[in-house]
């Protein structure tokens, strides 16, 4: 987060901790408690121990990435830092709506607990409740009614106000607890009685324990909400692995006691896995009556109620924060990245998940194959971020601030834990992974129609601004420099180092020699020896600014033709060209041949001896309105201003006779693409003018740098226009050509 509000961290260790209590704390056991002892039988306080270990390892592979990235947007910016822009859209794509349909859960379960309460409330003053209290349609009044509350108060504070409801379920718990243990210190059972509680332990064996834990691995997430809202979280570095630790042994310690309770003075005279049949969904709350009296049930009433008010509440907040996330990285609409001054939260990002969040309560039918299939997704997304933690371990080191203990074993066992129960889901309950391609597809077309463009762009100029990004990713990408004549190798040299920093790409400078047509054995051709010397001072150049590119000598008749087999057989990325002078016969003949073959991209420097891009602290950037160019530009543009002080400026020429509104919008337009290629340091000029090129022209008079795009539209077709020509013919500044790779 660069903008002045998000640098206003209000939650330390306490407030992060409260978010991942918030999440998983409740909700989760008085759900599914009667489903897992239904299941297994007394062997479900070992199943909620087994996901308690697995999430634990999950939460360090997650301490480890929140360490390294101590940035908002959670599993989804640990991808976007990893993997391609493509693979960062479909993670976020899918858990920002996998959390909002956690959210329509616990808006569900919020309005399940609240009737019981309003029937009480009903029945004291006399009358009997009306059947409508409870009806369907109400219900979803009650939950509609949340959400709107939560989006209306994130909307007005940084965090949605006080964390009330989790203040208030810890203490219901803590009561529960604490009753339930002084109940069975005065009254304990007999040794055989509480034998007898615990057989058969394993009720249907290990498969009925693995179903189970299947079930139930979704009452311990919510950890991974924490680290999508660091951008809120002072020293996130330091606080979000603590804080997503301690949520989690706080959960545990909750459950692990309660479940226990519940097996052994929860259901006196019956075996719990038959209550548990019987009635499932209040197993918890049977079991506290049980124990406590009406006392006990009216507890689990009330935590139920706060602890779906915490969900919900910490759901909604995490979902905006991933949609904010996306959006500052151009992989949703950047409206909704926007914050708004004073209250430093992201409107448009929560006014867009709370009305995600109605919309499904209102139109999916089966809410429950939709919280299936969230369950499916984040054990997806678990799986893929002990995936990512071994990615970024193994390609840039480790990270001192938190190191995974037993890497790579931790990574291994838990991401192969979290694909099988991924897997359980998906056969257990198909609809979930329909529902998850359903959605998946949707993304796939809106980011092909609507936001790839955007996005790729965006993500050239962070790779560039960040190089460590493409060594994260893998990439080792090799630029292309061919030296020819000994007064630009400086510049050449120089302009290659910003292009390939030598820590995560490589350059790889190519001397052709034509074969002498006259040779005597025996005796060193003087081709080879001044391609030696140029290679010589280029290197000596290169060791100057402390670089260290690869040298390759080829003989060849044609250079041009070198130049296109080695950029094609050593597959680079980019192609840099030197030329003194840009001549038409040149520009029009061999070279437009060259750029029209080479399926790299090009870019063309013509600069005086010793120039270096750090000088140039004005670029000037002519634009026409398309797109083709953008991604090699704003990935030039990020290289070139990495370091220093530099203001880019893009300019558009309108004619005379086009209207205030056309005006209008073409500007908007060309903001948003000095937006994408050069964030932070570009702004826009708009004039009326009948001849392009003159003015184009007069303003590069003012630049230290005109960088012009080419068009390659086929190998028959013109590289060079004839007002690109005519601007490099008369401009003095120092001027690249950029063309895209076809």
């Amino acid at each position: 987060m660069t903008s002045k509000g998000m640098n206003e961290k209000k939650l330390g260790l306490l407030g992060a901790t409260g978010i991942g209590i918030g999440a998983i704390v409740g909700g989760g056991i008085l759900a599914l408690a009667g489903v897992a002892f239904a299941t297994t039988g007394p062997s479900a306080i070992a199943a909620f121990a087994g996901n308690g270990l697995l999430a634990l390892l999950t939460a360090l592979s997650f301490a480890e990435l929140s360490a390294r990235f101590p940035e908002p947007g959670g599993t989804y910016t640990f991808a976007r830092k990893v993997l391609t822009v493509e693979a960062a859209f479909a993670v976020g794509w899918v858990v920002w709506f996998a959390s909002v349909v956690a959210a329509v859960l616990y808006a569900l379960g919020f309005a399940a607990f609240l009737v019981p309460v309003l029937e009480h409330i009903w029945t004291a003053t006399g009358a009997a409740p009306p059947t409508w209290l409870g009806s369907r349609f109400t219900m979803l009044i009650y939950a509609l009614g949340a959400v709107g509350f939560y989006t209306w108060s994130l909307s007005r504070y940084s965090r949605g106000g006080r964390p009330w409801a989790t203040i208030g379920k810890l203490v219901m718990f803590g009561i529960l607890l604490v009753g339930g243990a002084f109940m069975l210190a005065i009254q304990p059972p007999g040794k055989s009685e509480l034998s007898a509680s615990f057989r058969p332990f394993l009720a249907n064996g290990v498969q009925g324990l693995l179903q189970a834990m299947g079930y139930t691995f979704i009452a311990l997430q919510g950890f991974d909400l924490i680290p999508a809202v660091s951008g809120e979280i002072r020293q996130p570095e330091k606080t979000v692995p603590r804080a997503m630790i301690v949520s989690l042994l706080t959960a545990l310690a909750i459950y692990l006691p309660l479940l226990f309770l519940i097996i052994t003075i929860g259901t006196p005279g019956r075996p719990v896995a038959e209550v548990a049949r019987d009635n499932p969904e209040i197993i918890v709350a049977t079991a506290a009556h049980n124990f406590l009296g009406p006392v006990g049930y009216w507890l689990v009433i009330l935590a139920g109620l706060l602890s779906m008010l915490s969900a919900l509440h910490a759901n909604l907040f995490a979902a905006s924060r991933y949609a904010m996330a996306m959006a500052r990285d151009r992989t949703l609409p950047h409206r909704f990245g926007k914050l708004v001054p004073g209250r430093h939260t992201p409107v448009r990002a929560i006014r867009l998940t709370g009305a995600m969040a109605a919309l499904v309560l209102v139109a999916v039918p089966d809410v429950a194959a939709a919280g299936a299939m969230a369950s499916l997704i984040f054990l997806a997304s678990f799986a893929l971020a002990h995936g990512i933690a071994y990615l970024a371990r193994r390609r840039v080191g480790a990270n001192r601030a938190f190191l995974t203990p037993a890497f790579p074993l931790v990574p291994a066992v838990g991401g192969t834990a979290c694909v099988a129960l991924a897997l359980f889901q998906a056969l257990a309950v198909p609809a979930a992974g329909a529902l998850a391609a359903l959605w998946l597809s949707l993304g796939a077309v809106l980011f092909v129609t609507r936001i790839g463009a955007r996005a790729r762009v965006f993500d050239a100029s962070s790779e560039a601004m960040d190089p460590q990004l493409v060594k994260l990713r893998g990439r080792s990408p090799l630029v292309l420099v061919p030296i020819a004549n000994p007064a630009n190798t400086e510049t050449l040299v120089t302009m290659a180092n910003a292009l390939a920093p030598q820590a995560v790409a490589r350059v790889l400078l190519l001397s052709v020699v034509r074969p002498p047509e006259n040779w005597v054995s025996g005796e060193q051709p003087q081709q080879l020896t001044d391609a030696q010397s140029i290679l010589g001072s280029a290197l000596s150049t290169a060791f100057a600014v402390k670089s260290a590119p690869q040298a390759l000598i080829t003989i060849g008749e044609d250079p041009w033709k070198e130049i296109a087999d080695v950029a094609s057989s050593y597959r680079c990325e980019s192609l840099l060209l030197g030329l003194g002078n840009l001549e038409e016969d040149l520009m029009t003949g061999p070279l437009e041949k060259l750029i029209s073959e080479v399926e790299t991209d090009v870019v063309i420097l013509r600069a005086p001896g010793r120039w270096d891009p750090k000088s140039a602290e004005n670029i000037l950037v002519p634009s026409g309105g398309r797109r083709d160019q953008s991604p090699i530009r704003a990935r030039l543009l990020g290289s070139i201003c990495r370091s220093g002080k530099h203001e880019v400026t893009y300019l558009r020429v309108l004619t005379e006779n086009q209207d205030a509104e056309t005006e209008i919008r073409i500007k908007r337009e060309l903001k948003k693409l000095a937006r994408d290629e050069a964030p932070g340091i570009s702004h826009v000029e708009v004039f009326h003018s009948q001849d392009l090129v003159a003015k184009i022209t007069d303003r590069a008079r003012a630049s230290d740098l005109l960088i012009l795009g080419l068009q390659r539209l086929g190998r028959r077709n013109k590289v060079f226009g004839e007002r690109v020509l005519e601007i490099a013919r008369r401009t003095d500044c120092p001027l690249m050509m950029i063309s895209r790779r076809s």
